[in-house]
């Protein structure tokens, strides 16, 4: 019984986190099928005179490889990315990333509302929204695009999180679909790729 009434008619997962995220993505970059149909283009807050170490950090405990695409680059079916530090990340209409180091938002470059706001445009309701544990309100915009769009969106549990500011206001912007914990996470994008086989 699929508890999530989730089909194969969804090209993308985007997830957002910031403060308090890193060991929940690890979670799940370590727990999801090696081939794992969908592209997952994360946007993470990251220290940004930090350019080494994040990307290695996350790729020693995924399955998958995790990578910081460059402007331009196409967006495959399976690939993990990482927006590059102190760069906004775009998805594009044509299945590409833009990088842009324009002004700040929420303080943030990356920021996650950029990434999750041109990807519910390009995707629409295409696109799975994931917000994570985080200490602004950076992608609580970016997941009421998703679900304007008619994506489909989930947020953290925010009694799990480490810092809830980021899913809370998520919550209080739109009606989101989901709310679980990491491990429930996991299980929805396990659950996700099995339509895909």
């Amino acid at each position: 019984m699929d508890k999530y009434n989730l089909n194969n008619s969804y090209k993308a997962v985007v997830i957002g986190g910031s403060a308090g995220s890193f060991q929940g993505i690890v979670k799940i970059l370590s727990q999801i099928p090696k081939n794992f149909h969908l592209p997952i283009i994360m946007c993470l807050h990251r220290l940004k005179h930090v350019r080494n170490g994040f990307v290695e950090a996350l790729s020693i405990k995924s399955v998958v490889q995790v990578v910081e695409p460059n402007d331009k680059e196409t967006i495959k079916k399976g690939g993990v990315y990482l927006a590059p530090s102190n760069y906004h990340m775009s998805v594009e209409l044509g299945n590409h990333f833009a990088m842009s180091t324009e002004e700040m938002i929420n303080n943030s470059r990356p920021a996650i509302d950029v990434t999750l706001g041109t990807a519910a445009y390009v995707y629409r309701d295409k696109l799975i929204g994931i917000l994570l544990s985080g200490a602004n309100r950076d992608g609580g915009l970016g997941m009421k695009n998703i679900k304007d769009k008619g994506g489909l969106t989930i947020v953290q549990e925010p009694s799990e999180c480490m810092i809830d500011t980021m899913p809370k206001a998520a919550l209080s912007l739109t009606q989101i679909d989901y709310t679980l914990k990491i491990d429930e996470i996991v299980e929805f994008l396990i659950e996700l790729d099995k339509h895909y086989k």
